[in-house]
């Protein structure tokens, strides 16, 4: 896990909302999700629940399951995953399974949290692989994402 500039972690927030602009055009939830190893991107994922017909199908499960691929090895050392929205319950359980090191989110996710918001999946003591968490990369971009997709939602 690198130490990364602020400008690194804004280029890749900034990747994983590229992702997140994918889903929104499927209206599907506009969650985008990267993983990097050494300033490569060898993970994308984006929200498709709906197209796929599968509950499982979050940005951060596609991404994981591509970094796995990539890697060669269901062990994600020494990457970063940035995602724009926190991770969900079930999001955070992979990424601890997954044993990567660094979370960056975007915006706090108030009604499934995984990260911090509601629960405390990632850096709970009790469990064996606790992850680095932070918050509020480019939040205002990537909540203002969500905030336009259900104000369109209600409006339907």
């Amino acid at each position: 896990m690198a130490d990364l500039t602020q400008a690194e972690k804004e280029f890749f927030m900034g990747e994983a909302l590229k992702e997140a602009q994918l889903s929104l055009q499927k209206e599907e939830i506009p969650i985008g999700c990267v993983i990097v190893k050494d300033g490569q991107i060898i993970g994308r994922g984006h929200n498709a629940r709906e197209e796929e017909n599968l509950a499982i199908m979050h940005a951060e499960i596609m991404a994981i399951n591509q970094a796995n691929r990539i890697q060669e090895s269901w062990r994600l050392l020494d990457c970063t995953l940035f995602v724009t929205i926190e991770p969900c319950i079930m999001c955070s359980g992979a990424i601890g399974l997954a044993r990567i090191p660094q979370v960056i989110y975007g915006a706090a996710n108030q009604k499934f949290g995984g990260a911090g918001s509601l629960y405390n999946i990632l850096t709970d003591e009790r469990l064996n692989h606790r992850v680095e968490v932070e918050r509020g990369i480019l939040e205002k971009e990537c909540a203002q994402m969500m905030q336009r997709f259900f104000r369109y939602r209600r409006t339907k």
